[in-house]
């Protein structure tokens, strides 16, 4: 038996729950299908607009510097005004769980390699650790966590030239963990508070962390440390930490698993919930079913057999090249869903430059849209009245080197959300 509805979503990242969420506070009965677990939790949890122009200028006021964006842009193509509201959703889904409303200059935030990326909001857990407080720093690195070089990372931070003396120390995580120990079983240890053993007897996980580090304090003012304090408890852990170093704590964003990433997706899942879409996981979509102008269904694989959903309306938000959402081969770029036309050079050298960090061309494919995000086809029509593109899978933009990916998949998010929920 079919299943229908008024909206469907492909791909669960952060531009598929925007656009899921938006289309159903515009009243839709909203599905959303997804392969793979969100890349939320792939990434930092910082939520960027806009850090650096396609000239590589650092950005202070992402909102002043949108104006300057090339024709084509996902920003320039669904304006000022949906890049704003696309950050109320967000900040409406997070509560006092991210920073940076009050503000519409970037914050500058230390990452785990020892950049200082700029970003629209981040996470209350990161916000002692701001590259322009003054305060003195200690980052904290752990033996068995080699993802993360404290010292290293703050030698990078003085050698940018951040206003604040930075320390870095490697210590022990207390207790017996392997040396490819997972970020998560550093969180599990700290949430659960484990008992551990410690040169002067059994202690508490958290307590048994801050004697390490206490020896090195000598008058810092903040301490960072690597993002595992803690998954469901993590603002407890903090507390806790900060109580005994009597100073205050914060994490530094690490690389994949993502814990800020996993809190992040938890928040997002649970006002989907609270909005009542569907999601449907673990499948992915292999074909569709189209009439003339208009999609019909999408078919997903379920053990081998296909299962169709119908819907009113369709959004496509399956990531760009990372996530293959774009994919490509000796025979050009696809987008595998809907065999969208994503626009390149046939030959495949001018795909790339010769510098490895240039400004590669392959970087900026994607689907072309209209005004209203839908995808147009290799002569400038629209491919089908009902479909809708948003987040990673549109070209236009170089998200890693601009540091907009976020905030191009709220406001293209939103804003394919708001269309595809008004038109049902």
């Amino acid at each position: 038996m079919a299943i229908e509805d008024d909206v469907l979503v492909v791909g669960g990242g952060l531009a598929g729950m925007t656009s899921a969420l938006q289309a159903a506070r515009e009243g839709a009965r909203v599905r959303l299908v997804s392969h793979k677990k969100s890349t939320l939790r792939h990434a930092s949890g910082l939520v960027d607009v806009l850090g650096y122009t396609p000239d590589g200028e650092l950005v202070a006021e992402p909102f002043d510097a949108l104006a300057t964006l090339p024709a084509g842009h996902p920003y320039e193509l669904v304006g000022v005004d949906s890049v704003r509201d696309g950050l109320a959703l967000f900040d409406e889904v997070v509560g006092d769980a991210y920073y940076g409303d009050h503000t519409d200059a970037n914050a500058l935030v230390p990452t785990h390699g020892g950049t200082v990326k700029p970003t629209a909001r981040y996470p209350e857990s990161t916000a002692a650790g701001l590259a322009s407080d003054p305060r003195e720093a200690l980052l904290v690195g752990f033996e068995t966590l080699t993802a993360f070089d404290a010292p290293l990372a703050a030698d990078h931070l003085d050698a940018a030239g951040v206003p604040a003396a930075t320390r870095g120390v490697t210590v022990p995580f207390p207790g017996d963990f392997r040396a490819d120990s997972r970020v998560t079983r550093f969180a599990r240890a700290l949430d659960r508070d484990e008992a551990v053993e410690t040169a002067t007897g059994t202690a508490g996980a958290r307590r048994a962390l801050t004697a390490a580090v206490e020896p090195h304090l000598d008058g810092t003012e903040r301490v960072g440390f690597p993002a595992v304090l803690g998954d469901d408890e993590s603002s407890e852990v903090r507390t806790t930490l900060e109580r005994h170093l009597d100073v205050p704590v914060f994490e530094v964003p690490m690389g994949p698993p993502s814990l800020p990433g996993i809190r992040l997706e938890r928040l997002f899942a649970a006002a989907l919930d609270d909005a009542d879409v569907r999601r449907t996981t673990g499948n992915p979509v292999v074909d569709f079913e189209a009439d003339g102008e208009r999609i019909q269904a999408v078919y997903v694989d379920r053990n081998g057999q296909r299962a169709p959903f119908h819907a009113e309306e369709f959004i496509l938000a399956t990531g760009g090249l990372v996530g293959k959402g774009i994919d490509s081969d000796r025979e050009g770029v696809i987008e595998p869903v809907f065999d969208c036309h994503v626009p390149h050079p046939d030959d495949r050298y001018e795909w790339f430059v010769d510098e490895a960090f240039g400004d590669h061309p392959f970087a900026r494919f994607g689907v072309d849209v209209d005004g209203e995000l839908r995808p147009l086809d290799a002569d400038g029509g629209i491919e089908y009245e009902n479909l809708r593109a948003a987040g990673g899978v549109l070209g236009g933009a170089d998200f890693a080197a601009e540091k907009s990916g976020s905030g191009i998949s709220l406001a293209t998010g939103y804003a394919a959300g708001r269309a595809a929920g008004e038109a049902v």
